[in-house]
């Protein structure tokens, strides 16, 4: 979905242009920060780009399958982010009269915005189960530091402030975790449409309690925690990535927002207080 020339966080922006000729489609756009093309096993791409720019707004999207050593698809180059590269790879790739079988479209024409939703809702939950693992190796390792460490004539351990930093970090975490657990236990319920207001919560919060620990694990490790010598640097590269994919917290703290004031109050506003009654 995401492409360097419009901004991704609105999808109905995208411009790569999927046209049908005869029994093929022709691709033609470019993308970046694709997952897992870097890695040769990647073999099929799911390609998303207009098949009608003029229909309704989000009826102008589809998906097709491009397999990898289709010509006219070039990986150009692979994205470090913050200057640490994903194992799978973060791509930019380009489209150039790219064609493939009609056969190769997903579901419909006009479907690739559904889709894409149907497959955003449970990732987000991925996204903040990660966040939380590495909030939980972070806290993890920054109790161990605590403890190994000395100065100041005692282990840092016994510091209040680094005993603060602990206990919030473990506030943060647990308070993120059943966020989560209860998000998905609404889609398992209604689905990700009943859930749509929470899958933004955690979206927003979980990314949140990991850069804070992660943040106070650097504190206690000092430049050590800066160094590739620990995990600890690229949590930190990773917390702030994830407060972009799959819709930076702008957008999420907007659908919040609007699911919030069309919630039903479970309390009924009293009337405004009169003044009293002038005493005769």
């Amino acid at each position: 979905m995401t492409e360097p020339l419009v901004a991704s966080s609105d999808a109905t922006n995208i411009s790569t242009r999927i046209e049908r000729d005869g029994d093929e489609y022709v691709i033609n756009g470019r993308k970046w920060f694709i997952s897992g093309s870097a890695d040769q096993r990647c073999k099929i791409f799911i390609v998303m780009g207009k098949t009608d720019p003029g229909a309704e707004t989000h009826r102008q999207q589809s998906m097709v399958l491009v397999e990898r050593d289709t010509p006219g698809m070039t990986i150009e180059r692979h994205l470090p982010v913050m200057g640490y590269q994903d194992q799978h790879g973060h791509s930019e790739i380009v489209f150039d009269d790219v064609r493939v079988p009609a056969t190769n479209l997903v579901r419909g024409e006009g479907d690739g915005f559904m889709i894409a939703q149907a497959r955003l809702g449970p990732g987000r939950i991925h996204h903040a189960m990660r966040a939380i693992g590495m909030a939980e190796r972070a806290l993890g390792l920054m109790v161990s530091r605590a403890q190994e460490r000395t100065a100041f004539g005692g282990p840092l351990i016994e510091q209040g402030v680094v005993q603060e930093q602990i206990a919030n970090s473990r506030l943060e975490i647990d308070q993120a975790r059943l966020l989560v657990q209860k998000t998905a236990w609404l889609i398992d319920q209604g689905g990700a449409k009943a859930a749509r207001g929470e899958i933004s919560q955690i979206k927003v919060a979980a990314p949140a309690a990991l850069s804070a620990v992660v943040d106070r694990a650097i504190d206690v490790f000092g430049a050590a925690g800066v160094t590739e010598d620990f995990p600890i640097a690229r949590f930190a590269a990773i917390a702030r990535t994830l407060r972009i994919v799959d819709g930076p917290d702008a957008v999420h703290r907007r659908t919040i927002a609007r699911v919030e004031t069309r919630r039903e109050r479970p309390y009924v506003e009293s009337a405004a207080p009169t003044s009293p009654a002038p005493a005769e």
